[in-house]
């Protein structure tokens, strides 16, 4: 290992036992935020710090201003978050249980699947932490609105974002397209049946999902051979490609791939829009739904890619 690697790595695995050493001294030394945590918990919390992207984001977009504190580092990410360059307005955390404590937030957001052991440390210090459910449907994304705005204080731009997703949604349902089959593809072959956002966002659209039509539930392998086999008239996959060669990625330039979407109208989609549920959510309805009618208009397919 190079020296300035070991060093630094070194300095990081320190830094990491002194927060842990000082986090367990508070513990048992009984320094808890657990007063100032359960006065405050039926009150509107004015210092949040979010460690999960969909909280990250359902947050940016329900908080008042100065209510929230700090947000994933994954937010920053334009490949993962719709919402970006807002994030730049806020202190980014790691999701380590020593940094969010030293941050003294009255409350924390978390994902279902975010580090037990976090969220777990952070509870026994005393601090609320609220954690969400992945949404896998429309329905869900608008409860876990609601619930952001009842955590937050904050009804009325809960029930706005509400109301901009329906109206979104509405106008996708004007147009629908039932006789047209869609297929999703995305790395090492992996697709989105029943009981997915993404077989949401499809059904929105007014579309058929191929994986839900052959019986496929949550995220599951689809075979090229069934893929190519079923011929959908459309084709979706992320527009994100590795820099360089990888399996993960091999059925793409596979030739039996290459033609298939070479005569099926083919759109892509920002993973960032279908990662989490939100407003924003909508916006890949829009698209499959603009390329849709596109297919629709032009008779046969064409790689359509709004």
């Amino acid at each position: 290992m190079p020296a300035r690697v070991e060093i630094a790595t070194t300095a990081s695995r320190a830094s990491c036992r002194y927060g842990r050493t000082l986090l367990l001294s508070l513990m048992a030394g009984g320094l808890f935020l657990a007063g100032a945590c359960g006065t405050a918990a039926m009150e509107s919390p004015k210092r949040v710090v979010s460690m999960n992207v969909c909280t990250d984001q359902m947050a940016m977009l329900v908080a008042d201003d100065g209510q929230l504190h700090s947000v994933s580092y994954l937010a920053g990410d334009p490949a993962t978050s719709v919402l970006a360059v807002e994030a730049r307005r806020f202190v980014v955390n790691h999701g380590q249980a020593e940094e969010v404590f030293l941050m003294q937030p009255d409350l924390v957001l978390a994902g279902s699947y975010t580090t037990r052991a976090t969220v777990g440390l952070l509870r026994q210090l005393g601090i609320r932490v609220e954690e969400f459910q992945p949404e896998t449907s429309f329905d869900d994304v608008r409860a876990s609105l609601r619930r952001m705005g009842d955590i937050l204080g904050r009804q009325s731009r809960a029930e706005a974002l509400v109301a901009e997703l329906d109206g979104k949604l509405a106008r996708a349902r004007a147009h629908p397209h039932r006789d047209l089959t869609i297929a999703t593809y995305f790395a090492n072959s992996y697709t989105s049946g029943a009981g997915t956002l993404i077989d949401a966002v499809v059904t929105a659209s007014g579309l058929t999902n191929l994986a839900t039509k052959l019986g496929l539930s949550g995220t599951q392998q689809l075979p090229l051979e069934l893929l190519v086999l079923a011929k959908p008239d459309m084709l979706v996959d992320s527009e994100a490609r590795y820099a360089t060669p990888a399996l993960a990625q091999q059925t793409f330039v596979h030739p039996a791939y290459r033609a298939l979407s070479e005569e099926t109208a083919r759109v892509s989609v920002p993973a960032k829009y279908t990662i989490c549920g939100a407003p924003f959510t909508a916006t890949a309805v829009e698209m499959l739904t603009e390329a849709a009618a596109s297919r629709s208009e032009s008779g046969h397919a064409g790689g359509a890619q709004p």
